[in-house]
C-alpha cells in the first residue's frame, strides 16, 4: 500500500510540475509575443514644445540647394552634382545661401518644403564673406521669410538652432550653444571674415548656407564651416553673424555685387615675406591708375632685383597680412582716405591714399 502511495505521489508531482510549466510559458513566454500596454506619458517639457515649435514654424523658410557643374576630365565632360542650404530672405523669391556652395555652378535648383524643385538663378557674390544670393524662377507665396536678429548682443551660452540638409537629410535640426565670439575665418579670396560665431550645433557638410537661430526663431547667423579632421561633425562649427549678412545681402540684391575695399596692390605671401624676416606686407605689383599708383607706392623689381615697398601700418595699426589691410579698408570705407607707412629700403615714408572699389 505504501508503494502505491508513494507512486501517487510522484505523478501528482509530475503533473504539478506539468502545470506550473504550462502556467509559466502562458506567463512567459506567450505574452512576450503580445503588444505592451502603452503607458501613458505626461506633458512635454517647455524646453520640448518650444524646440518644437520653432522647428515647424521656421523648416518650411529653409531650402535644399542641388548645383550642376562641369568639369573637364580624360579629354571629355563629366557633369558633377552638389548640395547644400539656403534659406528664404524677403518675398520677392531671394535665397541666401554660402559663395561655395554655388561656386563653379553651371544650374541650380532650388527645393522649398514639399514643393518639387525650382530653377534659380545666381543674382550675385561675396566671396570675401562666403555670402552669395539665388533668386527663385518663379515666386512661392506661400513661404515666409526668416526673420532677422542681432548679433552685436549674443552672449556665449545662449541657445542656438541650424536648421539644414546634412549629407542631404533634408530639413534637419540640430541645437546647441553660442560656444564662442568674434572668431575670424579665413576665405579662399585671402580675406576675413570677423566676428564670427563659434557653435557645438550639430553642422556638417550639406548644412553651408543654412540659418542659425536663437530661442526667438530669429537669424543670428549663417552657417558656414566646420572644424574637423575627419570631414563631419566634431562639435565646432562657425557662422557669419548676422549684422554682416543683413548689410551684405540688400547691397548684392540690389547691385549684383559689393563693394570690394582696396588700393590697388598685389603681395607677397605671408610664408614668403616670413622667409625674406620681414615684418609688414611686401607690394609685389601696383594697378595701372590705382590709388596706390598715384600715391607713389611701388612694387618688385624683377629686372633690377629689388624688393617692393613693404607697407607695415595704415591709419597707425600695425599690419602684416594682405586680411588685416582689408579689414582696415573694409572699416575705413570707399572713397575716404588712408594714412599708410611704407618702408622702402631703410627710410620710411607717410603717404596718403584714396580707398577704391577693386571689385
Amino acid at each position: 500500500m505504501k508503494k502505491v502511495e508513494r507512486w501517487i505521489v510522484f505523478w501528482l508531482m509530475i503533473l504539478a510540475t506539468i502545470w506550473v510549466g504550462d502556467q509559466f510559458i502562458r506567463s512567459v513566454i506567450l505574452t512576450a509575443s503580445e503588444p505592451r500596454t502603452v503607458s501613458p506619458r505626461g506633458s512635454l517639457s517647455d524646453t520640448e514644445k518650444h524646440t518644437i515649435e520653432l522647428f515647424e514654424e521656421m523648416s518650411s523658410s529653409v531650402v535644399y540647394i542641388v548645383t550642376k557643374t562641369t568639369e573637364r576630365q580624360w579629354f571629355r565632360d563629366v557633369q558633377k552634382v552638389g548640395m547644400g542650404s539656403g534659406f528664404l530672405w524677403d518675398r520677392a523669391g531671394h535665397i541666401v545661401t554660402n559663395h561655395h556652395v554655388l561656386s563653379g555652378a553651371t544650374e541650380v535648383f532650388v527645393k522649398i518644403s514639399d514643393i518639387q524643385m525650382v530653377p534659380a538663378k545666381v543674382v550675385g557674390i561675396a566671396p570675401d564673406y562666403d555670402l552669395a544670393v539665388l533668386k527663385l524662377s518663379r515666386l512661392i507665396t506661400t513661404l515666409s521669410p526668416v526673420p532677422v536678429g542681432s548679433s552685436k548682443d549674443l552672449k556665449v551660452g545662449q541657445s542656438v538652432y541650424a536648421i539644414g540638409n546634412p549629407f542631404g537629410l533634408d530639413r534637419t535640426l540640430t541645437t546647441g550653444i553660442i560656444s564662442a565670439l568674434n572668431r575670424t575665418l579665413p576665405t579662399k579670396s585671402n580675406r576675413e571674415i570677423r566676428g564670427v560665431i563659434q557653435t557645438d550645433a550639430a553642422i556638417n557638410p550639406g548644412n553651408s548656407g543654412g540659418p542659425l537661430l536663437d530661442s526667438a526663431g530669429r537669424l543670428i547667423g549663417v552657417n558656414t564651416a566646420i572644424i574637423s579632421k575627419s570631414g563631419g561633425y566634431a562639435g565646432i562649427g562657425f557662422a557669419v553673424p548676422v549684422d554682416i549678412v543683413n548689410r551684405i545681402i540688400p547691397e548684392i540684391i540690389a547691385n549684383g555685387r559689393i563693394e570690394r575695399p582696396g588700393i590697388g596692390i598685389a603681395v607677397l605671401s605671408e610664408e614668403q615675406a616670413a622667409q625674406l624676416d620681414i615684418t609688414g606686407v611686401v607690394v609685389t605689383h601696383v594697378t595701372e591708375g590705382s590709388s596706390a599708383q598715384a600715391a607713389g607706392i611701388q612694387g618688385i623689381d624683377y629686372r633690377r632685383r629689388l624688393l617692393g615697398d613693404v607697407i607695415t601700418h595704415i591709419n597707425g595699426k600695425s599690419v602684416r597680412t594682405v586680411a588685416e589691410i582689408a579689414a582696415i579698408l573694409q572699416y575705413v570705407g570707399v572713397g575716404n582716405k588712408v594714412e599708410v607707412t611704407v618702408m622702402r629700403g631703410n627710410s620710411s615714408r607717410l603717404v596718403m591714399v584714396t580707398v577704391m572699389d577693386i571689385s
